[in-house]
């Protein structure tokens, strides 16, 4: 029996999940579908609730569901709860039981850039205050680093701060991350400001960047944000998204599956699809 797996969001146009899903399905020889569903947030319980009818082993949550989606569980792991954000769901035994693979797919990407692979003491500065942002800091709490976050609304960004009072976390306003962004070991967008199709939009201005930070980027399409585009112009080490994204999408993949897929075949396609 095909197994049914997908993806909730909204937009989706610019996903690659389903061809990076597939190919891996493939790969494993694994009788499985996925598919992406395109919702709005207003239309987020009825489809909930639909795909439940329907039988859908276990999906994938992204923007801007990764937070709302908690209240259509019927539990969450620790992981999840720490962070407040869900981006897998797996059905355990008629639940929905939700999970999130984003914090440790992103650190997989990124401490093999980083010089001596550790993240202790480190400055972080965090752009954004979404699900993807509350996964990154809780990724790098683990990493012991002292994370600074910002956000254009400057009331989320002190949400999120709050929410992470257990860490070495402050909130900075958008303007004051702009001109002390010398003092950061590492920059994030966690934001898809820069995502296609407005991809000549940046989330921050560089203008008082050093040439040692490095500057990461969650978003794969682009390949190179313009964000990351003038960061490597400038000479800066550079990390975009696709890293985080196989490999979150690889450990969904174990969660619904119990075996583990090939993540250079998943990286191969993504980037084929790229060009």
């Amino acid at each position: 029996m095909t197994r049914q797996f997908g993806l909730i969001g909204h937009p989706l146009g610019h996903s690659k999940s389903p061809v990076m899903h597939e190919a891996a399905y493939k790969d494993m020889g694994l009788d499985a579908v996925y598919c992406a569903y395109d919702i709005s947030p207003q239309e987020l319980g009825n489809a909930i609730r639909t795909m439940k009818v329907q039988g859908i082993d276990g999906f994938n949550v992204t923007i801007p569901h990764k937070v709302a989606i908690i209240d259509y569980l019927d539990e969450i792991d620790e992981d999840a709860e720490a962070m407040g954000a869900v981006n897998t769901v797996v059905c355990q035994d008629g639940r929905w039981v939700g999970k999130n693979t984003d914090a440790d797919g992103y650190i997989e990407s990124l401490l093999p850039v980083v010089s001596d692979q550790s993240l202790t003491g480190r400055r972080v500065l965090v752009i954004g205050a979404g699900g993807a942002a509350r996964a990154v800091i809780h990724a790098l709490g683990k990493q012991r680093a002292t994370i600074s976050v910002s956000n254009r609304t400057a009331e989320k960004a002190q949400e999120l701060a709050q929410l992470f009072s257990h860490l070495t976390i402050e909130a900075i306003p958008l303007n004051e991350a702009e001109s002390t962004l010398g003092t950061y070991d590492v920059l994030i967008n966690t934001t898809s400001v820069g995502m296609y199709p407005d991809t000549s939009k940046q989330p921050i201005a560089l203008d008082r960047l050093k040439q040692a930070t490095i500057v990461s980027d969650l978003i794969y399409n682009p390949y190179e944000t313009a964000l990351l585009q003038e960061a490597k112009q400038r000479g800066n080490r550079i990390l975009n998204g696709i890293g985080m994204f196989v490999n979150q999408g690889a450990l969904s993949i174990e969660h619904w599956t119990g075996r583990k897929p090939n993540r250079k075949c998943m990286e191969r396609v993504v980037r084929m699809h790229l060009t």
